[in-house]
């Protein structure tokens, strides 16, 4: 990967080297300004800049590999050369439509969301690396590794599809889902969210789940991720990384608030150590009422919690999802900008953190829960401007058919990482 297509470059200054290793300064590209809290990278150790973009990293050799990233800009990866080092990184605002294990295998699909990336702001794509129901589009030596048939592959070629994608400027995004697995659940039955008569659990869709305090059931995901990172994705993202919303089940540890946010931590944990080496972003995904609830929603999604193990929050603020309204709005679906607006504020103002850590889950889909209106050009527009009007870190737009219109996007391209 050269450093000009993940938007990033590397100048090398003349100063002298300090006694406890190389002087590191990380500044925009665009302002020439200090970037605060950017991870630098010099395999196997990681090292934060402070308020002022400075670090220092034991000195090492010309052309030894060093890779940086912050929430809001573009991957680095450059290479060491005479002491200091002034890395500069390029400002990015991904701006995503999703595409399913069949929307990315599909040429209509994936070409008709390629083509409104060309023609309008869109500039990234999120792509299932396992979806909702433990589909792998690609062959998988992690879903072979993990005991699991793979019976359905949409794309018989990932690093081909990977490059064509990479060559289009695109930033992109692995989404994994991780708890709720059918296949690996039936593979591994022991692992598996247990109902109280000891049976496999199954949820309203039928599908069972893993086990968030089986430890050992972590390997599964973190060899997806890995496998993702290794193709090139910029970002994993982690959704349903919870437990089931759903009572009287029975699992491995007690089912306590504390010991739910312990759990979903240290997978996270688990998983920022596994990655390291790529310099990849990680995210998770949240209930949208996850920014408004105080306690864990009883699923171990803690705003203040989850967000201190990743790179960015995607809250999934479909208005549709918000049963029960939001105070001083309780029909959702006719405050789409509200219901976006007010619940990324609460996010911001509980953990006083920038906006560029979180990039919200739009509707553009059908409303199901309210007066089944379409989300059509204004309601989109409205959930965009919602989220850009406070600065997040770009947003996604959620279709499960994979389906798409122009309307509601600007046809302005941004710049491509």
């Amino acid at each position: 990967m050269t450093a000009a297509r993940i938007g990033a470059s590397l100048v090398l200054g003349l100063a002298a080297q300090m006694a406890q290793g190389l002087d590191v300064v990380v500044r925009d590209a665009l302002s020439g300004h200090p970037v605060a809290n950017a991870t630098v990278v010099v395999w196997p150790d990681e090292f934060r800049s402070d308020d002022q973009g400075r670090l220092a990293i034991p000195a090492a050799a010309d052309g030894t590999r060093i890779d940086a990233r912050a929430p809001g800009y573009a991957r680095f990866r450059g290479a060491a050369g005479p002491a200091p080092l002034v890395i500069t990184l390029q400002p990015l605002r991904p701006k995503a439509l999703y595409l399913s294990a069949y929307g990315i295998g599909s040429a209509k699909l994936r070409g008709d969301a390629l083509r409104l990336v060309a023609e309008t702001e869109l500039n990234a794509l999120v792509i299932d690396v396992k979806g909702d129901r433990g589909i792998v589009p690609y062959p998988s030596a992690a879903l072979a590794a993990a005991g699991v048939a793979q019976s359905v592959v949409t794309v018989r070629d990932m690093p081909a599809l990977m490059e064509s994608l990479r060559a289009q400027g695109l930033y992109l995004i692995a989404r994994i889902v991780t708890f709720k697995d059918d296949p690996y659940a039936e593979a591994h039955p022991a692992w598996a969210v247990h109902d109280a008569r000891g049976n496999v659990w199954k949820d309203r869709e039928g599908l069972a789940w893993i086990d968030p305090f089986r430890r050992e059931a972590w390997e599964h995901n973190l060899a997806l991720a890995d496998e993702a990172a290794a193709l090139g994705f910029d970002e994993i993202q982690f959704d349903y990384l919870r437990f089931p919303d759903a009572t009287g089940l029975a699992f491995a540890e007690p089912d306590t608030e504390d010991r739910r946010i312990v759990a979903i931590g240290a997978f996270l944990d688990a998983a920022r150590h596994r990655l390291a080496r790529h310099n990849v972003f990680i995210a998770a995904d949240v209930f949208g009422y996850v920014t408004w609830n105080r306690d864990d929603t009883h699923i171990g999604q803690r705003l203040e919690s989850i967000i201190a193990h990743v790179d960015y929050l995607s809250p999934m603020l479909y208005p549709s999802g918000f049963t029960f309204g939001i105070p001083g709005y309780r029909d959702p679906v006719a405050a789409p900008y509200e219901i976006v607006y007010r619940s990324l504020q609460r996010a911001l103002e509980r953990t006083g953190l920038p906006a560029t850590r979180l990039r919200p889950w739009l509707q553009a889909f059908r409303d199901y829960a309210f007066d089944r209106r379409m989300f059509g050009e204004r309601e989109i527009r409205l959930q965009i401007e919602a989220a850009e009007s406070l600065g997040t870190d770009g947003w996604m737009l959620w279709n499960a058919g994979n389906r798409y219109q122009e309307g509601g996007l600007d046809r302005e391209q941004p710049a491509r990482p």
